[in-house]
């Protein structure tokens, strides 16, 4: 899944950001004022980039439900993932919002935070929460509200070069942060090669951000001021910044993004990637070679062991003027049984517990084809033994992405040398701060 892309202009001639979109006299809209859109037969349901692969599945779960609750029904429109933001926006604007939506976690929470979703906690049943992995339900929830149902889960592992593993004198890549020190030099100095690429572009990948909470680093207060300021905050800092001064990171990590880690694992030029189990399918394809060499493993971690879990989400309207029926929909859609359907036709993860259970047992009784088959089988297993220690590093709250790029701002300044990495962390503090104080006064 890629990322949405910058907003798209709502009228011809004038540019809105989000951030103007979001502190505009849109926020009335979004909060409804008091006015929901007519009342029909049909509920609107919105997903990101599933059509046309998923229309079967799809179409055959809505008649499930349909049947289940004659009068209803519902019409669904598959909206591609760099225009969502504008057009749920645009249809916020025209009363016209659907009842039902998949989305990013961070656009939910810009919406959540402004009034645009419905609470779902006084319309929940008292089991529901128990029929999601615990950790992904919480992350669904924002100032004491429930606001989304989790659906798929994507969660990165490990891939590494076996060849390069073996020449540095590793017979497994190191399982901590804290261990890359010494296995980047080592990786450096016997074979040329760069152990890891990890990219402080500040619109790209969070992963850097994602390490920094693995290292004990706390990033905001409840009142979103800078919390990272702190001797764990100025040692992540001083981390990253001395495996780069001393060479032992590609130079380009401060100038691109996460496609450029892709090319140089392809090319023979990184020993370890950060990657979802699925991608190998395309290294099988871009580079045999390599994935012939290439074994999946846990990802990177601190010492708590937490990894990193990227959920996508369905949440209810507030203008939608069905919300007990929108809800059904939304938990039938993400039950054990629906979930397990499609996270075997997608290649994803479920929420749902159950299907969680299902999907590991159908994949160590698999028997695999081939050897390139196994491999995805392997790394397969290894997302799901993820799970069990991933959550949400990065909470989608909102200015998230803005402190994304301030830390990497100021942390590619102190790579460069431009400013010790204490100075660099001093700055990226005052820098959220202003921009904190401004928002939420």
């Amino acid at each position: 899944m890629t990322k949405p892309r910058q907003d798209r202009p709502l009228r011809p001639g004038r540019r809105w950001s989000r951030r103007e979109l979001l502190g505009t006299g849109l926020l009335a809209l979004l909060a409804g004022c008091g006015v929901r859109r007519p009342s029909g037969p049909e509920l609107q349901f919105w997903t990101l980039d599933l059509a046309p692969k998923f229309n079967d599945y799809l179409h055959g779960v809505i008649a499930a439900w349909e049947r289940d609750n004659p009068g209803l029904k519902v019409r669904w429109t598959d909206v591609p993932w760099g225009s969502v933001e504008r057009k749920l926006l645009a249809a916020v604007f025209a009363r016209t919002a659907p009842d039902v939506v998949n989305l990013n976690p961070l656009f939910a929470a810009n919406l959540a935070s402004k009034g645009g979703l419905l609470d779902l906690g006084p319309l929940l049943p008292p089991e529901a929460a128990g029929t999601y992995l615990p950790l992904i339900w919480q992350a669904s929830r924002q100032a004491g509200g429930q606001f989304s149902i989790p659906w798929y889960l994507t969660a990165r592992i490990s891939l590494s070069n076996r060849d390069l593993l073996d020449r540095a004198g590793y017979s497994q890549p190191p399982g901590r942060w804290e261990e890359v020190p010494a296995f980047a030099e080592a990786v450096r100095s016997r074979t040329g090669k760069y152990a890891l690429f990890v990219t402080v572009v500040p619109d790209d990948s969070a992963e850097l951000l994602e390490s920094m909470v693995q290292m004990g680093v706390t990033l905001q207060d409840q009142r979103q001021r800078a919390a990272f300021n702190t001797p764990a905050g100025r040692r992540a800092f001083a981390f990253w910044t001395d495996l780069y001064r001393r060479g032992l990171l590609p130079r380009e990590v401060v100038s691109q993004g996460y496609r450029r880690a892709v090319e140089l694992y392809q090319s023979g030029e990184l020993a370890l990637l950060s990657s979802g189990a699925e991608f190998l399918r395309s290294i099988q394809t871009n580079a045999p070679g390599i994935a012939d060499v290439t074994q999946p493993g846990p990802p990177l971690t601190g010492p708590d062991g937490l990894a990193n879990v990227a959920v996508m989400n369905l949440a209810v309207s507030r203008q939608s003027t069905k919300p007990e029926q929108a809800l059904s929909f939304a938990l039938y859609l993400t039950n054990a049984i629906n979930q397990a359907r499609f996270a075997e036709e997608a290649r994803v993860l479920p929420s749902a517990r159950q299907a969680l259970e299902r999907i590991k047992q159908n994949l160590r009784q698999e028997k695999p084809a081939n050897a390139q088959e196994a491999l995805v089988r392997q790394a397969r297993l290894q997302s799901v033994e993820t799970l069990g220690l991933a959550r949400v590093l990065v909470p989608a709250t909102p200015g998230v992405k803005r402190l994304q790029a301030i830390l990497y701002r100021q942390l590619q300044r102190a790579m460069l040398g431009q400013i010790d990495s204490d100075q660099a962390l001093s700055e990226a503090e005052r820098d959220w701060n202003v921009y904190a104080e401004a928002r939420w006064p």
